[in-house]
């Protein structure tokens, strides 16, 4: 997701009221999505293996429900089963979390 992108959304969109859409939402979220890629490009996983591997671990979540609309984009989080993150890595997104 780009800012531009969510610029593009068509009129009817949905996401163009949601909050995570929205200024200062959106660019904190599009941080995040940044730095869930930049631990993946560590270890050769994707940015969406990340974040279920994250919300795994994360005690206070009692679920993951993933999404896809194609096999393809099944491919890019089907690892995240088998992922584990660092400790530091936890920190890492847990800093980010905090500021």
């Amino acid at each position: 997701m780009t800012k531009e992108r969510v610029a593009k959304f068509p009129v009817d969109d949905f996401r163009r009221n949601a909050l995570a859409f929205q200024e200062p939402r959106l660019s904190k979220n599009l941080e995040l999505a940044e730095l869930m890629r930049k631990i993946g490009e560590r270890h050769g996983r994707s940015p969406g293996e990340v974040a279920i591997a994250w919300a795994l671990n994360n005690p206070a979540v009692t679920a993951a429900i993933v999404g896809m609309r194609s096999a393809k984009q099944a491919e890019g989080v089907m690892g995240a089963v088998e992922f584990r993150l660092s400790l530091e890595e936890l920190a890492e997104i847990e800093e980010w979390r905090t500021t």
